[in-house]
């Protein structure tokens, strides 16, 4: 039935789908790429690489367009997220190259399983709002990674600091590699990671995890432009759309509560997490 709309409806199609996921996306704390990939290979005819190329694309659209509002808003810390984006991002540029020498079916069931336990380790964990750190590690004390923001929602002023910073670094050149192997971002894991490794507050770790998208992604992306894996029909109104609903997600964040959201997030992972895994075994 897909194959059949006539080829100018897509634009529309895409621009729609990808304003709403811009907008959750901030809200849930995850990059667009976690989103925007399984849906993309579920519910639409275009090809896996296409769809990790623009997953990648996307992701660094909604964190360029949501990181300068977080950033003036002191959500997002330059400090903390600058160490784990250079990691994240050799390991993404590894990953975008071992996910093209492997054949699609392997890799679209292996996003499937992925994208499932994503979506089930987001459901299990625990999130904190301020977690408790007694002592900041050596490591980032050096960095000067701590800081202060004020909670719009409850007027409060919170300084807050990190340890575990080591472990975290080691956790990140995993992140960007699954993240390049996919095209899916970084946003799903960095949030936990910040948040409960670390110890960051929760808004913070969202706001920076989108800041760090700017920087990760690119690295697998130009692995993927390189080899010429780039659809204009599929990237243009999908970036617009998802640059759009960033901004609106972004005005957003400070006021809101975002446990319903993360909800919705992972209900539309486990779908397209399945769609994506059946599809992958021929289904």
């Amino acid at each position: 039935m897909l194959e059949i709309i006539p080829w100018w409806n897509w634009p529309i199609i895409l621009f729609g789908v990808t304003f709403a996921i811009g907008i959750v996306a901030v809200l849930g704390g995850v990059g667009g790429g976690v989103i925007f990939v399984p849906v993309m290979i579920g519910f639409f005819p275009f090809h896996l690489d296409f769809v990790r190329s623009a997953g990648l694309l996307v992701a660094l659209a909604s964190s360029l367009s949501a990181s300068p509002i977080l950033l003036k808003k002191h959500l997002a810390h330059l400090k903390l997220a600058m160490p784990m984006a250079l990691i994240a991002s050799i390991g993404a540029i590894f990953g975008a190259i071992l996910g093209l020498a492997l054949p699609a079916d392997i890799v679209q069931i292996s996003l499937g399983v992925t994208i499932l336990v994503i979506a089930a380790i987001m459901l299990k964990a625990k999130k904190s709002e301020y977690p408790e750190v007694k002592k900041a590690d050596t490591l980032s004390t050096m960095l000067g990674i701590r800081g202060t923001y004020r909670e719009e929602s409850t007027n409060e002023v919170i300084n807050w600091q990190v340890h575990k910073t080591p472990q975290a670094m080691v956790t990140f050149v995993i992140i960007g590699l699954v993240a390049g192997m996919f095209g899916l971002g970084a946003g799903w894991a960095t949030v936990p990671v910040l948040n409960l490794m670390m110890g960051v507050p929760l808004k913070i770790a969202v706001s920076t995890s989108s800041f760090l998208l700017s920087i990760t992604a690119p690295s697998a992306a130009w692995i993927y432009i390189n080899r010429g894996a780039v659809l204009p029909i599929l990237i243009v109104p999908s970036v617009i759309g998802m640059m759009l609903g960033a901004r609106i997600g972004a005005k957003l964040l400070p006021r809101i509560r975002t446990k319903a959201i993360r909800y919705i997030v992972i209900g539309v992972m486990l779908f397209s997490g399945a769609r994506a895994l059946l599809k992958g075994l021929g289904f």
